[in-house]
């Protein structure tokens, strides 16, 4: 049989003689479009699924990208030692395995993270295996579309469709899988869209297989396509039973949104907020909490016009509209957590019905891209954000946005932050005084509280004027007093730090080293 004619160009296949080789290279430049959103998607997914669990996002991203790209070199390399007559058996069964494999992905990694330990662990071996089908997968590819184009239109060809498939993957992932699927399940119908590259190679290039080693690869794709459906059709389940797993009480509400994973529980009385598996408040104590974080800010000004960066909850909320005051805008970056503290019954009645309020003003924005485009001021900013756990929260604790806040202060305003705990991360709760210190504040006043729930805790209270009393408490507090506030400005010796620290920036975040280390110890 004559050797198919050289062709220049994608769009040349029209010119191949004989139809099969025209549907043949359809089928393999639709194989190699698949293959590169897929690529990008599984990656995305495991790094993503990291972050939620284990914080720290530059680091999951970093150590997936690491081990994906040499793991992809790795499967290159190794795809020279499969002989030109395995080509196409081998092309389909890695197929199937990467769709198998791939769409498990994330159901596995919730999996290890309910029952199991060396979660890091497993995240690194499915990346390892992920990079290494795929880096076997593009060679194989290129091998198969060879005898249909020239060498260097070939390369071309199957690396210019491959990063047409990477982009769009990209563009869909935050915009429209990650909203309205969720992880969990755009794992899984990858893993299906995967599994069309084997079945459509398999079914246009039947003739070319063994009948025995046709009908082989034929039940292997059943089965794992099979699988794959079962695991979604039964998704919604399997995701409660798990994600039940990891939290002691009951879990009432559990959502994926394209920012985080929020889980409510409720144990008897006791009703708790998780985001990425992070507890947030818990309802028996964070009264404790909430009325440092306000009133004691509250105290020292006059304060009608109030900015709350993150505190989504309504609680803090809740706390400020026990003052006589005009007007309090709330910042939270996702509009599912908002939705929920003003909708769900339990939230809503511990919140006291925050969100009702005709002085709030509620907008879903970044924090920070906030205080960047907005020139109002306010008498009080107080800064409810988690903890300098990751890079993208550690830019909360820079000395550039608390320079940024106390830009949008009146003179006599005042500017109020959480700043996790000052003995199981003494570092990173002096470091956060010393950067807001470093923003030139006329005073800068650390203070601590003892919460059950976390433990001994820190907040940081800045002006540009003297912080003197000027108000009075309301009557409605259920711990604090004025002898609960002087107690509160005393730190006991094991609080207090004897070695330098240094000021976190933008371009040196400090206090997440310092903040991962000091947990790391507790932990």
């Amino acid at each position: 049989m004559p050797a198919p004619p050289v062709v220049s160009s994608l769009s040349a296949d029209s010119n191949l003689p004989n139809p099969d080789q025209r549907r043949h290279v359809r089928v393999l430049i639709f194989s190699t479009f698949i293959a590169g959103i897929c690529s990008i998607v599984y990656e995305l997914l495991i790094a993503t699924t990291g972050a939620y669990f284990l914080g720290d996002s530059i680091k999951q991203f970093s150590l997936v990208i690491g081990f994906y790209m040499a793991n992809m070199g790795l499967g290159s390399y190794l795809s020279r030692l499969v002989n030109d007559e395995y080509l196409l058996p081998t092309f389909i069964k890695a197929e199937i395995i990467l769709g198998l494999i791939g769409g498990l992905s994330v159901p596995f990694l919730y999996l290890s993270y309910a029952y199991f330990d060396y979660f890091q662990v497993v995240i690194l071996l499915l990346t390892s295996l992920v990079g290494l089908l795929i880096g076997l997968e593009i060679p194989l590819l290129s091998r198969l579309m060879s005898p249909y184009f020239a060498f260097k239109d070939n390369l071309s060809n199957v690396l210019s469709v491959d990063y047409l498939g990477a982009l769009i993957a990209t563009l869909l992932f935050p915009f429209l899988l990650l909203p309205f699927m969720g992880i969990f399940r755009t794992s899984l119908f990858f893993g299906l869209i995967n599994m069309s590259i084997g079945f459509a190679v398999l079914w246009f290039f039947t003739d070319t297989l063994q009948q025995r080693r046709r009908k082989t690869l034929a039940v292997y794709n059943a089965l794992a396509i099979t699988i794959l459906i079962v695991t979604f059709v039964l998704s919604k389940g399997l995701l409660k039973l798990w994600t039940s797993e990891m939290y002691t009480d009951r879990v009432v509400y559990a959502k994926e949104t394209p920012y985080q994973q929020i889980v409510l529980t409720k144990d008897a009385q006791d009703i708790r907020l998780f985001l990425n598996g992070n507890l947030q408040f818990s309802s028996l104590d964070e009264y404790r909490y909430h009325e440092a974080l306000v009133h004691v800010p509250m105290l020292t000004c006059q304060c009608q016009h109030i900015l709350l960066l993150g505190g989504g909850d309504g609680l803090a909320v809740r706390e400020l509209v026990k003052h006589d005051i005009r007007s309090m805008t709330l910042i939270d970056l996702d509009p599912a957590v908002t939705e929920l503290a003003a909708t769900h019954p339990y939230l809503d009645q511990l919140n006291q019905s925050a969100f009702a309020d005709p002085r709030l003003t509620v907008i879903n924005q970044d924090a920070f891209v906030y205080l960047s485009q907005q020139t109002k001021t306010y008498d009080l900013i107080i800064i409810d954000l988690p903890d300098p756990g990751n890079t993208t929260l550690a830019r909360f604790y820079s000395r550039e946005f608390y320079l940024l806040a106390k830009s949008r202060l009146n003179p006599s305003g005042r500017v109020v932050t959480q700043a996790t705990s000052p003995l199981y991360a003494g570092q990173a709760f002096w470091s956060i005084v010393e950067t807001i210190r470093s923003a030139k504040f006329t005073e800068v006043v650390p203070y601590h509280v003892n919460i059950p729930s976390f433990g001994e805790w820190g907040f940081v209270m800045a002006g540009q004027s003297t912080l003197t009393q000027t108000e009075q408490l309301p009557p409605d507090t259920r711990f604090i007093d004025y002898q609960a506030i002087e107690k509160m400005l005393y730190f006991e010796k094991d609080l207090r730090l004897d070695m330098p620290v240094k000021v976190s920036t933008l371009d040196a975040p400090v206090v997440l080293d310092y903040y991962l280390s000091g947990w790391r110890t507790w932990n």
